[in-house]
């Protein structure tokens, strides 16, 4: 698994929608720090957050 496309992938779509963040933090319930962790391809986001995404 490509952790940078996957990455890059969670900040484009972040950015389409012109949210930050922390924004997006809030909105899914986690912290700003692990959306930054994603979007660098440091980790990645639990399958509870993508579904949470999803219903949003």
């Amino acid at each position: 698994m490509d952790t940078v496309k996957i990455g890059a992938f969670i900040k484009a779509q972040r950015n389409s929608l012109n949210m930050t963040q922390k924004e997006l933090a809030e909105k899914i319930g986690c912290t700003d720090k692990a959306i930054s962790r994603w979007e660098t391809g440091k980790g990645l986001p639990d399958y509870s957050f993508l579904i949470r995404c999803q219903k949003n």
